[in-house]
């Protein structure tokens, strides 16, 4: 396998923190490497220094002279009067980019709704976010690193992003790094694993699923201080060994031991006796709503809903964005008022939610951690028994020396932490987790999924992380952008299946807005009219090639073909101003 980009004898520090110690690794052609480890240890770091951004104390990057390498930062950079399309496609012609399967594509996938002609500043950042991957995207690049690239799709968009990656990114001549907490994509697009910790960088086959089972063989003959992370692991190595069948053909080790290892491991969640539990906390009510109707400036967004949420029930709630999810858990917290219908709270609910935003901690920002812990909780109930808040902080990641941070000085994920652990201190028994997966590193996902597994009560979880949906929940329901609830009985699998066939697409602004009879009539004839393309792109390279072959002295033969070529040419430029014509229709 030929190199591609490499780090040799690398060394960096930032204060007192030493974050690479001497490291040397490589990327070779047909690499698609996942990079996990802790917030904080260096995986960001590592894609700089990658695409010398950033410089090393010492040693030195290495690169195959014709390896071109694109990076998507964390942070994006556009000029003020850049439109989307500038952005995107430079000043390339209409004609031309439309022509260009790679480009329709993109635009399809990441930006369906948006209008090519605005200008970038105006974009919310999630906007701004897909605008820089479609960008980056439209490039060529042999080398391509993502910095967390899911963050601001939906599951859909994560989907197509993880199908574009492989098959682009998945043959010789290339190589892929990402940077994600989203496990799924992991284990869907990467067939090597790079672990950043401690200054060092171990290498795993295969994606997500891969490295759990083989990090749980390395763990195993660890030493016997490191029983509680060899719980964890094997915890989630059973969930793993459990779901999708997919999941299991990934790892290129053997596999009898870790096999051996959860032959009598019992499936993470005791469900009966959760559900006893939760009988006895919430009574046998929990939420009933029945034909509920809410509409917004003329648009009807949610319309005849009918739910019952019982003791124990974990439901996770998928759709696109502007689909309602929002909406509706504010209906069900009552911030919201319904235009119609009924949502009914059990006596004895005491709900929660973990939003989206980090902001309700900054009037605490000058206070420590343990004093803000200190103020509202000693004690935590779980299974009847107390339990030493210490135990509960320290399952959530923080150490006794990072009990002294101002809160102020806290990092995304830490915030993102407290804010749960504050959740639980209330004690609720009915939790609603709202996108919680925001700036949580993997592992710390797996500890948060441990907790929830013990935790008796009714959970609703919306997420666009497809891992943690069917991690913690039992049961999946859509809103599929029609107004309507539906049951997914095989969960996200069927919610993409119904997105694919019903061309439903994402709410766009009022003053933009189409019907969905329109919208879904608009896309079909998009998908009709990309799929004769490719069959007369198909034909024509094959007529072509069929020219070049054919018999010089067949005057009427290559005459014949030469005809049929130009008229397939003719044909696709007509499809292909076709399809750019009804895009600008849906814009």
């Amino acid at each position: 396998m030929a190199h591609l980009l490499g780090a040799e004898r690398i060394r960096l520090s930032f204060a007192t923190t030493e974050v690479f110690k001497d490291l040397t690794i490589g990327v070779q052609d047909g690499d698609r490497i996942g990079i996990v480890g802790k917030n904080g240890d260096g995986k960001s770091t590592l894609l700089r220094l990658f695409a010398k951004t950033q410089e090393p104390d010492s040693g030195q990057i290495t690169k195959r002279s014709d390896v071109r390498v694109g990076m998507l930062d964390q942070v994006d950079d556009f000029l003020p009067d850049q439109s989307i399309s500038q952005v995107v496609i430079g000043d390339l012609a209409e004609h031309e980019w439309a022509g260009n399967s790679k480009i329709r594509d993109i635009f399809s996938g990441l930006l369906a709704d948006f209008d090519f002609e605005q200008k970038v500043v105006q974009l919310s950042g999630g906007q701004r976010r897909r605008v820089a991957l479609a960008a980056l995207l439209a490039g060529d690049w042999d080398i391509l690193m993502l910095d967390e690239p899911t963050n601001h799709l939906d599951i859909e968009g994560v989907a197509w992003l993880a199908q574009h990656l492989k098959s682009r990114w998945g043959k010789a001549n290339s190589g892929l790094l990402l940077v994600t907490h989203d496990r799924w994509f992991l284990d869907e697009v990467c067939n090597l694993t790079w672990e950043v910790h401690d200054g060092v960088i171990d290498i795993y086959d295969g994606g997500y699923a891969a490295y759990i089972l083989e990090r749980n063989e390395r763990s195993r003959s660890q030493a016997a201080s490191e029983s509680r992370r060899q719980n964890l692991l094997r915890k989630e190595l059973a969930w793993l060994r459990r779901g999708a069948p997919a999941r299991t053909t990934k790892p290129k080790f053997r596999i009898d031991a870790a096999n051996e290892l959860i032959a009598n491991e019992p499936p993470p969640r005791d469900s009966v006796n959760l559900a006893k539990l939760a009988t006895t906390r919430l009574g046998k009510d929990v939420l009933d709503i029945e034909n509920l109707y809410y509409s917004i400036d003329g648009l009807q967004l949610l319309s005849d809903l009918t739910i019952r949420l019982g003791p124990g029930d974990r439901i996770g709630l998928l759709g696109a964005n502007g689909a309602g999810k929002t909406t509706f858990l504010k209906l069900i917290l009552g911030s919201l008022t319904a235009s119609k219908g009924r949502v009914k709270l059990g006596k004895t609910v005491v709900p929660a939610i973990l939003s989206q935003e980090v902001r309700e901690l900054d009037e605490f920002a000058d206070q420590r951690i343990f004093e803000l812990i200190a103020r509202e909780k000693r004690t935590f109930v779980v299974d009847k028994k107390e339990v030493g808040i210490s135990q509960l902080v320290e399952q959530l990641g923080f150490t006794s020396l990072q009990l002294q941070t101002p809160i102020g000085d806290l990092s995304g994920g830490q915030k993102r932490r407290l804010q749960l652990l504050r959740l639980l201190f209330g004690e609720p028994n009915l939790l609603i987790l709202d996108e919680p997966t925001n700036d949580l590193d993997t592992d710390m996902l797996a500890q948060v999924e441990d907790l929830l597994d013990s935790w008796p009560g009714t959970l609703i979880v919306v997420s666009h992380d497809r891992y943690l949906l069917e991690r913690v929940t039992d049961m999946q329901y859509a809103l599929l952008g029609d107004g309507a609830l539906r049951h997914l009985p095989r969960g996200v699998d069927q919610y993409l299946e119904l997105r694919k066939s019903r061309g439903v697409q994402e709410q766009v602004p009022a003053a933009k807005a189409t019907s969905g009879a329109e919208a879904r009539a608009s896309q079909k004839n998009l998908q009709k009219l990309e799929r004769a393309i490719a069959k007369a792109e198909a034909e024509e390279i094959e007529v072509r090639a069929d020219l070049g072959k054919h018999d010089p002295a067949d005057y009427e033969g290559l005459a014949a073909l030469a005809t049929r070529a130009t008229e397939l040419a003719t044909k696709r430029d007509q499809l292909e101003a076709s399809w750019l014509a009804e895009s600008e229709n849906r814009a």
